[in-house]
């Protein structure tokens, strides 16, 4: 009996090795197939969760803002909020692609595992992994800024810049928190992490109120937040304000946090997977 191998066009030879882009694919490939036929339950934390912001701190508060200040800094309350909500909703999904479904992939239904089991390697898995979350990440802020809009949510063009910052804001969440939970064991540090990080960063970032009305010795803790950066990025374009050398700044920072955190969390990967 023959002992060639087939390939799937029917040559003869062993199958060449898969590029890395057809890697990567393959990855990104089957997690966004699971994101679609997963929408439907997702769709309140994507969706509903961001407009209940926008319905009661822009439009419900705002009104009320309005109508006693003038807004803030001669800007409705709406327009102001409006580009930070933005950007705090990809902080909240990004954060929970990168824990619940990263663990159950690392540890429950073990996916991780049967991946390399095949010719694919752990950066691979990272890329495909992470860009798939990105994906999500462009889909729920599109949606989001395009309800904003209907209601008046920003003043000028300028605005649909925010869909690219609201993305790399996310990012500057994601891989750090991807490395993060490839380090645990379980789901339990994942509280402590929505409930002592991730709110009251929501809340001290500028998202709702300058930062210049906290307490002074609070202010430098906003400085070195992610989501402040994509708040004040957001904001600048979506008004009109860009001052290009803080904008850069900006930018630079939440790039920063992405590349130092994708080494690290690389490496933590490796370490939890490849025994």
């Amino acid at each position: 009996m023959s002992t060639e191998v087939f390939t799937a066009r029917g040559d003869h030879g062993p199958r060449p090795p898969l590029a890395a882009r057809e890697r990567i694919g393959a990855v990104t490939g089957y997690l966004l197939l699971v994101y679609r036929r997963t929408l439907r339950g997702t769709i309140i934390s994507t969706f509903v969760s961001p407009l209940f912001f926008l319905l009661a701190m822009g439009i419900g508060l705002g009104s009320l803002i309005d109508e006693r200040t003038g807004g803030l800094g001669g800007v409705p309350y709406l327009q102001f909020v409006v580009p930070a909500i933005v950007a705090m909703q990809t902080m909240w999904l990004a954060m929970f692609e990168a824990t619940y479904p990263v663990m159950d992939y690392i540890k429950w239904s073990k996916l991780y595992d049967s991946m390399l089991a095949t010719p694919l390697r752990v950066r691979d898995i990272l890329v495909g992994h992470i860009g798939s979350i990105a994906g999500r990440l462009v889909v729920a802020t599109a949606v989001f800024m395009l309800v904003a809009s209907l209601f008046g949510g920003f003043a000028t063009w300028g605005a649909l810049w925010c869909l690219p910052i609201a993305v790399l804001t996310g990012l500057a969440f994601t891989v750090p928190i991807f490395g993060f939970t490839a380090t645990q064991d379980n789901e339990d540090g994942f509280t402590i992490l929505f409930r002592l990080i991730a709110t009251p960063l929501m809340l001290f970032s500028g998202t709702f109120f300058p930062i210049d009305q906290l307490p002074a010795w609070m202010q430098p803790l906003a400085w070195v937040t992610p989501l402040w950066h994509g708040v004040e990025s957001s904001r600048m374009v979506a008004l009109g304000t860009v001052d290009p050398p803080w904008l850069a700044l900006h930018l630079g920072v939440l790039l920063a946090f992405v590349l130092v955190a994708w080494v690290l969390c690389e490496r933590a990967l490796t370490r939890r997977l490849v025994k």
